[in-house]
């Protein structure tokens, strides 16, 4: 199998930590969405990373589906089996990843839009958004024990992501968020190195 992916990528890094935290033979593959390279393109119309290559030939594709799928793969090991516990895994992967959509949403009005078009409510809003959830978080951590599931890795690329690109923007009034990236990294070791590097 292969994941194709990008280092700043914040869905890139949930999907790459459940499978190396779920063992499977994965190679990662840095892959540069601007360039169009022909395995994307072919693969996945949308031309968007992640997309998993399955040992089969499949294309899997976007970050939700590809944790289902590691999921079913490892015998589901990723998400409990209790579904009252799953559904509560599976909700604060949906928020992590709505939080991390307005951010990129914040990301990219800056970077492609030129300096005198770039539309601050819009910012404001999400940046709202970004706020309301993490507030959230501070206040509701999920229970971090041996078994890690979908939802811790979707909250530690949220965190890594908000440390490449809004460091000193969040943490002060949030100490226990900001203290989980440590308790996540005890119980999983490629962490730092794995969460979204610029």
């Amino acid at each position: 199998m292969k994941i194709l992916y990008s280092p700043a990528s914040p869905y890139s890094a949930k999907c790459r930590m459940a499978a190396r935290y779920l063992s499977l033979d994965v190679e990662e593959v840095k892959t540069d969405t601007n360039q169009e390279p022909a395995e994307l393109m072919d693969n996945n119309p949308l031309g968007k990373i992640p997309t998993l290559l399955t040992a089969d030939g499949r294309a899997v594709y976007d970050s939700i589906a590809i944790m289902s799928y590691l999921d079913r793969l490892s015998g589901n090991r990723l998400y409990p089996k209790k579904h009252e516990k799953r559904t509560d895994a599976e909700v604060l992967e949906a928020l992590c990843d709505g939080i991390t959509d307005c951010l990129l949403a914040i990301v990219y009005e800056r970077r492609f839009r030129p300096e005198d078009k770039v539309h601050q409510p819009w910012i404001d809003k999400q940046w709202s958004k970004v706020t309301r959830g993490l507030d959230y978080l501070e206040k509701n951590l999920p229970k971090t024990g041996k078994k890690l599931n979908g939802g811790h890795f979707s909250l530690a690329a949220l965190l890594g992501y908000l440390d490449l690109r809004f460091a000193g923007q969040w943490e002060e009034d949030r100490p226990f968020l900001a203290a989980w990236r440590e308790t996540f990294a005890k119980r999983f070791s490629d962490y730092n190195e794995m969460k979204s590097a610029g």
